[in-house]
């Protein structure tokens, strides 16, 4: 789990399948700024590269349907209207490991980071993280619960629009 407990801002959004969970992710992305993290967190098949192509789609990313989740390579970098850094830490050891794949640099310049499986890494992420919790409600139906210490990113987030399910 994702740590929460603090946050000030949580918006729940609905999904019925891919498209729409790759467009909620377009208008996210379309909102993000240079500098911030999105942590991707849910089970496997939960839709977390399908949030990431949406959000490369709104961060200005030309082919967003030729990204696939890092599992084995860790870090896939692409270019849009910002820097876009994709990480899938699911086989890391922890922190260290992190550390090595040059994280803190990745986050310091005017790039976004997106991670998936974020919660194995959770602290490391710090508390201006956008958390979006993806939960398969169905076969193609998702329940996405985005929270967030980060008074920019909830207003980030207010200027994009999202109709919450509740």
């Amino acid at each position: 789990m994702s740590p929460d407990s603090n946050d000030a801002w949580r918006m729940v959004l609905d999904s019925a399948g891919e498209e729409q969970t790759r467009e909620l992710g377009r208008r996210i992305g379309a909102v993000l700024q240079g500098g911030d993290v999105v942590g991707l967190v849910g089970p496997l098949g939960a839709g977390k590269t399908q949030l990431a192509k949406g959000l490369a789609v709104g961060l200005g990313v030309r082919d967003s349907n030729q990204m696939n989740s890092p599992t084995f390579v860790l870090v896939n970098e692409y270019d849009g209207r910002l820097h876009v850094y994709h990480l899938d830490v699911y086989r890391l050891s922890g922190v260290v490991e992190l550390e090595a794949l040059g994280f803190e640099e990745m986050c310091s310049g005017a790039a976004v980071v997106m991670v998936e499986w974020a919660d194995r890494i959770g602290p490391a992420l710090g508390p201006e993280t956008l958390w979006v919790e993806l939960s398969p409600t169905g076969a193609t139906r998702r329940r996405l619960t985005l929270h967030t210490r980060s008074s920019s990113i909830q207003q980030q987030l207010d200027a994009a629009g999202l109709d919450p399910a509740g």
